[in-house]
């Protein structure tokens, strides 16, 4: 829009029924005030929505002009605003200069309010017939003793220069001369403000004789100062150096807002590393002081885009943002320390670590919200900290092995990962890691962290008197074995305690029945007698205190009994390739195998809380027969001895890899052609692509005026028809899609010799699809032409659908009112769907709390498993999370994870599971899970549409 265009003023409008001029004539002849405010409004709603009244102009200079009521003269500007002030010939009406004549009565007004509010009026008046008798008393208006008045003034002043240059040639000189004189501080930055608009040399030079000054100014003018600054600094006026003295001093003023526009303004005007410095360090202390997280979060942008054009300038300031953390808001902190660890490098990193140990301290000490996901986060910084450095990892992974018996199951989990990782990358600490973890074995909680704990002492414990502490430590976490015995033992103290207490009475046995399904699918009645003190002491052994593996074996945990089984195997097979005496081996034999009986034992008897389930109990069978045989199988000593170990160190290298492409990639060294075009900022016009600064550059992203609006042909290739040619409307719409809102531009024609009134394009949706308004009437002509424009507003990724009819009037026609229905919109939601990138983790997590799910079948005639991933992918616009090394290879079965967010903030996870088939096809399944329903019956639509589409 062009800036200089006249802005209504929108008035809302409720009423459904629309009076005559006659009627609202009566109303303002003979109403009262209320009534006259009343039908004032009515007037000016009907004049927006094209009913001028244009014999109400009259009447309302008659009846509602003399009032004083400062409402109805405030409803009054409004509607010399908006109503037709020229006749046909495009001449200003007679009956203006009366209106002129009482708005130069009103700007002489004794009371200032009305002299303001008249003045701010005239801001929007474009006419310039009614503008000129009314310049002297505007200037008059410069002086008046009361600082609204004045206030306004200049602006009026300012936007009939803008406007009508002839009206008032003397504009700079008059207001260089107010500013001169004036003495209230929000009259200053008016006059400073338009004399930097309408002439900026004598902005200037007002500002170089009052320079000494700039630093005691009002915050508002300083902002002003600020402005100037920024927009003199693209010309070579030869003050740059004093303009730079002066940003450096505004650095240190009172104000945040001065403060803040003053540090992004010093970037722009030069790339010394010493403004930089003093740029960010005045972003660090407003980040700090700050009170308000919106703004602490919008200054931590502006802060790493600074770092990110000024690599390691500001690396020394890595502890001011870490002082970030003390923020209660967990949003700042995430993003403080995302911050934090792009600037961390081997000459801070100790510090660094250093402090996020001590926050990691207090997590324990203290109490807040989210406690326990800081902790999480602090955990995950230390560890990207300790792979990145290695000279810190050794300082750092005892103190995260405290954390392993951690309640939160997450921390936890970080932790034991991060051990993980450090133990593969780092074999001179393996033997120290892998003695301290054994020791912390009686205090971990979670079967996840017992996983990982086992998988590491079972890989990389070596020595004999190491494996022979493993097993000791693993014997104490699991108590008295066997589990079965030593349980039936606490079972039968227990009766025999009861029956020693009192006499056994005769109790009937209580018979319960259950449903159970037989192998060969058939159901069949099962009746079991107990009686109530029978449960009463069965449930009392399992509450009983326990050792926490065995309390996890015992609550139906056989998944961590199956890698505990796999642990013990290893243990044993590498202390028999280490230990020659034998009877030693055939001791921690006997030992592992017993264990691993009991397990499987418990498993079948009433004392777990579950039946073990028959692949942890495959699995622990396997692990007995390799011990068994253990001189014998060399093939699976490979297997647990190497194989498990190699394939990890795999996974470590290739996600060193990945890192390290996505680093590359994310690198701002380029390759600059030979040819390539030089642009000499001096040289090139502000209108053709010269430099932009950081704040032109957040101008333009705020306004769209950087997009590239659609062409033509652009348009031509997403035009969508609406009626038949046949019909006596044709309608066509282009859609365009922008961000939260759907555009539709329709073009009508009329394709008879008829003229239609009333016609209207009547819109409807389904889904979460708002109109934001209405189109207005229209009377078309005989094969005229007619665009109109709806805006829909889109509130989530659903699939969504427009509708409606073209409605129109014929005259004299027996079917006075005609209705055409058109063709259906439906709206594509890949526009909003973006991929997204999610750790195994998070997506672990999430496809465990969404709630909806969706379950597509596979029925397609692509013949390749791959193949039907790529479509899959690119048909609902997701990223796919498995790695390439996992899709790639010949076989018959694939496996993929993907995920996506939608521009609502919604998250879509899927998974998809194939299989081909010995006829060549493809069977299988996607699963897609969200937190909205929308979404995941949308995405599910789409891959059943593509498929159909790409069936043979």
């Amino acid at each position: 829009m062009n800036p200089s265009s006249t802005c209504y003023t929108i008035v809302h409008d409720d009423l459904l029924d629309a009076p005559t001029s006659q009627e609202l004539r009566n109303a303002l002849q003979k109403g009262s005030d209320e009534v006259k405010l009343e039908t004032m409004r009515r007037i000016i709603v009907g004049t927006l929505n094209g009913q001028s009244h244009p014999s109400l102009l009259m009447p309302i200079i008659q009846y509602v002009m003399p009032s004083r009521n400062k409402q109805i003269k405030k409803m009054l500007h409004f509607y010399w605003e908006i109503c037709p002030k020229l006749d046909e010939n495009g001449k200003l009406k007679q009956e203006m200069i009366l209106v002129c004549n009482a708005i130069r009565n009103d700007l002489q007004h004794p009371n200032e309010y009305i002299r303001g509010a008249t003045l701010r009026f005239l801001q929007k008046v474009r006419e310039s017939e009614l503008l000129e008798p009314l310049v002297p008393t505007v200037r008059s208006c410069l002086e008046h003793r009361h600082s609204f008045v004045r206030k306004n003034a200049v602006f009026a002043v300012y936007s009939i220069y803008q406007d009508h240059e002839h009206l008032i040639p003397d504009a700079p000189e008059l207001l260089d001369t107010f500013l001169a004189a004036e003495s209230d501080s929000t009259c200053k930055r008016n006059a400073f403000v338009s004399l930097c608009n309408i002439s900026q040399p004598t902005a200037v030079r007002y500002l170089l004789n009052n320079f000494d000054q700039i630093g005691g100014m009002d915050e508002l003018m300083q902002m002003a100062a600020i402005e100037l600054i920024r927009k003199e600094a693209k010309t070579e006026g030869g003050h740059r150096a004093k303009w730079i003295r002066c940003i450096f001093e505004l650095l240190n003023a009172p104000s945040n807002a001065v403060k803040y526009e003053a540090a992004t303004s010093l970037t722009t005007l030069t790339q010394n590393p010493a403004a930089v410095k003093a740029a960010a360090a005045a972003f660090a202390e407003l980040i700090v002081k700050e009170a308000d997280n919106n703004v602490k979060l919008i200054v931590l942008d502006r802060f790493d885009s600074l770092r990110a054009k000024h690599e390691h300038v500001l690396d020394a300031m890595v502890m001011d943002i870490l002082k970030v953390l003390n923020s209660p808001d967990m949003e700042v902190k995430r993003r403080a320390i995302g911050i934090a660890l792009e600037m961390v490098s081997s000459r801070n990193v100790e510090d660094v670590v250093l402090f996020l140990k001590k926050q990691l301290q207090n997590t324990m000490d203290q109490e807040f919200d989210k406690n326990l996901e800081y902790r999480q986060l602090l955990i995950q910084s230390i560890h990207s900290c300790a792979i990145k450095f290695s000279e810190v990892a050794a300082n750092v992974v005892y103190v995260l092995m405290d954390f392993l018996g951690d309640s939160n199951n997450p921390s936890a989990v970080d932790v034991i990962a991060f051990v993980r990782e450090v133990v593969e990358k780092f074999p001179e600490l393996r033997s120290a890691i892998t003695e301290k973890l054994i020791s912390t074995f009686g205090e971990i909680k979670s079967g996840k962290v017992f996983r990982g704990a086992l998988w590491i002492v079972g890989e990389y414990c070596t020595g004999p008197a190491d494996i022979k502490r493993a097993m000791f430590e693993i014997r104490k976490v699991l108590g008295e074995i066997p589990i079965l015995a030593s349980e039936q033992r606490l079972l039968d103290e227990a009766e025999a305690a009861d029956e020693n207490a009192i006499d056994k009475q005769a109790e009937q046995p209580k018979a319960i029945t259950t449903t159970r399904v037989l192998a060969d699918g058939t159901y069949a009645t099962e009746t079991v007698f107990s009686s109530a003190a029978d449960a009463a002491r069965l449930e009392k052994v399992r509450s009983a205190s326990k050792p926490p593996l065995r309390a996890l074996i015992l609550g139906g945990d056989f998944f961590t009994g199956s890698v505990l089984a796999a642990t013990l195997t290893k243990l044993v097979l590498r202390f028999a390739e280490s230990a020659s005496d034998d009877s030693s081996i055939n001791s921690v034999r006997a030992e592992a195998i017993l264990i691993m009986t009991s397990i499987i034992r418990v498993g079948q008897s009433k004392f777990s809380a579950v039946p073990i389930d028959e692949d942890s109990q495959e699995r622990i069978m396997n692990c007995i027969e390799t011990l068994a045989e253990l001189q014998s199988s060399n093939v699976m000593n490979d297997v647990f001895l190497r194989d498990t170990k190699a394939a990890y160190s795999t996974m470590v290298k290739a996600e060193e890899k990945k890192a390290l492409a996505k680093k590359q990639k994310e690198d701002k060294s380029h390759v600059i052609q030979a040819d390539d075009l030089i642009s000499f900022r001096q040289l090139s016009k502000k209108s053709a692509g010269g430099d932009f600064d950081d704040f032109e550059q957040d101008v333009v992203r705020a306004t769209g005026a950087g997009i590239v609006q659609d062409d033509f042909v652009s348009k031509l290739s997403r035009i969508t028809q609406l009626t038949g040619f046949s019909d006596a409307v044709y309608a066509e719409a282009v859609v365009t899609i922008q961000q939260f809102d759907i555009v539709l531009d329709i073009l009508i024609v009329n394709q008879t010799t008829e003229t239609l009134q009333n016609l209207t394009v009547d819109i409807a949706c389904l889904g979460d699809l708002k109109l934001v308004e209405r189109p207005a009437p229209h009377t078309l002509g005989p094969h005229g032409f007619h665009n109109v424009t709806a805006t829909i507003k889109v509130s989530s990724t659903e699939t969504g659908v427009i509708f409606g009819t073209i409605n129109y009037d014929k005259q004299g026609a027996s079917d006075a009112s005609v209705n055409i229905v058109m063709n259906d919109l439906h709206i594509e939601i890949l526009d909003f769907i973006r991929p997204n990138y999610l750790t195994e983790a998070q997506y672990r997590s999430f496809w465990t709390e969404f709630e909806w799910e969706n379950k597509v079948a596979v029925n397609t005639g692509v013949k390749d498993l791959r193949q039907y991933l790529d479509l899959l992918i690119k048909n609902t616009n997701m990223l796919c999370l498995t790695g390439e090394s996992a899709l790639s290879g010949d076989c018959d079965f694939l496996s993929a994870n993907l995920a996506a967010k939608s521009l609502f903030g919604e998250d879509a996870l899927a998974n998809c599971s194939l299989e081909k088939t010995e006829d060549g096809s493809i069977t299988g399944h996607v699963r897609i899970r969200s937190k909205t329903q929308g979404i995941a019956l949308s995405l599910g639509d789409k891959i059943t549409i593509s498929q159909k589409a790409t069936k043979v």
